[in-house]
């Protein structure tokens, strides 16, 4: 099967190359296209994997190009995985919030909103790409702020999943913190995309989210930027991006005391393409695993295995509501488990959500609404109104002079802002 990889110029494809080579019998390959507008990043990038491939004795072969009709076209699958503006854009959605008092990040509140005003128009055109060039292909979105991109797909009708690697990682922990293979683990995940709970931790079907909380509650904690006392009461594991909206004012003042994640994320980049481009690096460098996506591989295999082999397993992922929290809209796009297979996933059942989560839940699921309709028709009130219904913001006043700043900052990426 092809493989393309839109983004494909990205530091984090060798987390993926590794990936594919070592599960190469859940996922074979035989082609795989990074596609990217920067050439002189596929060019790196694309050498680097190269050298991964032949190094784990893997058939496929890697091919790169600026020209996304080219890299999708025959492709079984097409992960997306771009950055519109790079970390210079992304350096921006982190700093400008907080000279507001908000808090500064990529992919919720006003930074998350900003990147959806910039990514899900191109990413609503690389899909049409996708329909003509490769109509059976699905689309697995890596893009943040993935439920939003992945809700816009799905609202246009193409063949979408979303996927984040929260789930993943949180399984994985909890596993090793137990002693036990991954397998045996089964999550009660629940929620949105960068706004999830684990409300069970079911090793071979018996809950041991209680034992975790006691034995292992100090560790947890500074993993997720919460209060162990916090997280007991609560009686759950919320995912790091909750301490957004529970700890927002301390946040805040954090951010302000150090330089942007897209500045430290920037310098790693820079070091890593400068070891890309050293022909005798044939494996990934122990310095990708700061620069975040942990098992983003293996979440990635695993989901396009289960799609074009109708494995029927479960996995987290982001896909539409139809029902299964009563209290959102059919086409909400919710992050929970899901059977997967050659039709796409059917989230599980799940328990009732308690009122403490339900209502922020809810109110973010209708900001992302906003956020789409602000990505798509534009103009200055719709920004607003988005940034007035998100719970991080909602207030008239800083509503309208963040989505006009937002605006003239982004105003580069945004067509519809030449008018205003």
């Amino acid at each position: 099967m092809k493989l393309a990889v839109v983004g494909g110029g990205s530091t984090y494809t060798p987390e993926l190359i590794d990936g594919f080579a070592r599960l190469r019998d859940e996922l074979p390959l035989s082609e795989i296209t990074l596609v990217d507008p920067d050439v002189r990043r596929l060019e790196l990038v694309g050498g680097m994997a190269e050298r991964m491939l032949a190094r784990a004795g893997h058939p496929a072969k890697v091919r790169t190009t600026t020209v996304v009709e080219e890299g999708v076209a025959g492709a079984g699958a097409v992960l997306l995985q771009l950055r519109v503006g790079g970390q210079a854009a992304r350096n921006v959605d982190e700093t400008l919030p907080l000279e507001c008092g908000c808090i500064g990040q990529e992919t919720t509140g006003a930074g998350g909103l900003a990147k959806a005003l910039r990514t899900v128009p191109v990413v609503l055109d690389i899909a049409e790409k996708v329909r003509k060039h490769a109509p059976g292909a699905w689309i697995v979105d890596f893009t943040n702020p993935v439920g939003i991109v992945t809700k816009a797909l799905l609202d246009a009708g193409h063949r979408a999943i979303g996927l984040c690697n929260v789930a993943i990682g949180f399984q994985r922990r909890f596993a090793a913190g137990l002693g036990v293979s991954p397998d045996r683990i089964q999550l009660g995940h629940v929620g949105l995309n960068h706004l999830t709970w684990e409300r069970s931790v079911l090793l071979d079907g018996e809950d041991v989210l209680p034992r975790i909380l006691a034995e292992h509650g100090e560790e947890i904690a500074p993993s997720v930027g919460l209060p162990v006392e916090l997280i007991r009461h609560l009686g759950v594991v919320p995912s790091y991006y909750l301490r957004y909206f529970y700890e927002h004012d301390l946040v805040v003042e954090e951010e302000r005391s150090k330089p942007s994640r897209a500045a430290e994320v920037a310098a790693m980049e820079a070091t890593l393409l400068e070891m890309y481009g050293d022909p005798s690096v044939d494996t990934k460098p122990a310095l990708l695993e700061k620069r975040g996506g942990a098992f983003y591989s293996e979440a990635a295999v695993a989901l396009i295995a289960s799609l074009v082999n109708d494995r029927g397993d479960v996995q987290v992922v982001n896909t539409l509501n139809n029902g299964t929290l009563p209290f959102l809209d059919d086409d909400a796009v919710i992050e929970v488990p899901a059977t997967v297979g050659a039709g796409g996933a059917t989230p599980l059942p799940v328990d009732p959500v308690e009122p403490l989560y339900r209502g922020l839940i809810a109110h973010v699921s209708a900001y992302e609404t906003l956020a789409i309709d602000a990505a798509l028709r534009g103009g200055e009130e719709r920004v607003k109104d988005a940034l007035l219904c998100h719970p991080l913001i909602g207030q008239a006043s800083l509503s309208g002079e963040l989505a006009r700043r937002l605006i003239e900052a982004n105003r580069t990426f945004l067509p519809w802002a030449g008018s205003l």
